[in-house]
């Protein structure tokens, strides 16, 4: 297993080139790239080239464009736009060799029904699978453990991805939101270890189903959440991919990017090396 970077950690205390110095210097393998605020930004003083030779010339390795945000359920311009988004996000998943894009389903206070929500989700996605196949780019479905969105729980994701059938269309196991909504073991169990394509780890203060919400995050091992079932689990049934700690807290983001960046290592370590050796990350 190797040890992945989501940017999201240190989303309000450092950019993209500081988070490439930090995890470069503390053994990190992968990051998860957040497209929406921290790669614009860099693009204003750098170019995809001078990313992309960073990449080359470095240890670290892009995992993941994160994310193609609200796919689902979209009315006609919206479904557009986020078309248009998407090709742009592969080809600089291309220039950069990143090996997947997250896609993140509608959050809203609309009612809509479960079947209009998969059968929305699986038309977008064989279309995304579709553009994704030249460029050798898989997409990874999140699920999102809160009552407000409109795929919240690892069954109902997994259950789409079957619905989709194509080899590079998968699902993000995040602890988080696996905890957040409830999400039964029953379904981890059951699935194909085949169809996870990223784990993000995480913990969370104990607060009850429904109520959780990305704030109420902290460093691994820190929390609430079994995550010694979840990696056993995903240990015993053959999970090789990368795991990335994702953490939105706000009294994290007041600390130094290094000592945040440091701070994610060490405890995701502590928990996960339980159940896999991280290998050159645990140097």
């Amino acid at each position: 297993m190797k040890l992945c970077f989501n940017e999201a950690t240190t989303l309000e205390n450092s950019n993209l080139a500081k988070d490439l110095e930090f995890c470069e210097k503390h053994g990190y393998d992968y990051i998860e790239i957040r497209t929406m605020d921290k790669l614009p930004e860099y693009l204003k003083d750098h170019s995809i080239d001078d990313l992309a030779n960073y990449f080359q010339t470095n240890h670290i390795k892009p995992l993941a464009l994160n994310a193609l945000v609200f796919f689902n359920n979209r009315d006609e311009a919206g479904y557009k736009n986020i078309i248009n988004e998407y090709k742009d996000m592969l080809e600089v998943a291309k220039k950069i060799g990143a090996q997947y894009i997250v896609a993140v389903p509608l959050v809203t206070e609309e009612k809509i029904l479960k079947k209009d929500i998969k059968n929305s989700c699986v038309e977008v996605l064989k279309e995304l699978s579709d553009l994704a196949e030249p460029y050798g780019v898989k997409i990874a479905l999140e699920f999102v453990g809160h009552p407000q969105c409109t795929v919240n729980t690892f069954g109902q994701a997994y259950d789409i991805v079957e619905a989709v059938n194509r080899e590079n269309v998968g699902v993000v196991f995040d602890c988080f939101h696996f905890h957040a909504m409830g999400s039964d073991f029953a379904d981890l169990n059951k699935a194909d270890i085949s169809k996870i394509f990223i784990l993000h780890i995480d913990d969370t203060e104990d607060f009850p189903i429904g109520f959780l919400t990305d704030e109420d995050r902290v460093w691994p091992g820190l929390g609430a959440i079994d995550l010694d079932r979840m990696l056993s689990i995903l240990k015993e049934k053959g999970y090789s991919g990368a795991v990335s700690v994702e953490i939105f807290r706000p009294e994290y983001y007041k600390l130094g990017a290094e000592e945040a960046i440091k701070t994610a290592k060490e405890t995701t370590l502590e928990v996960v090396s339980k159940h896999y050796d991280l290998g050159i990350a645990a140097k």
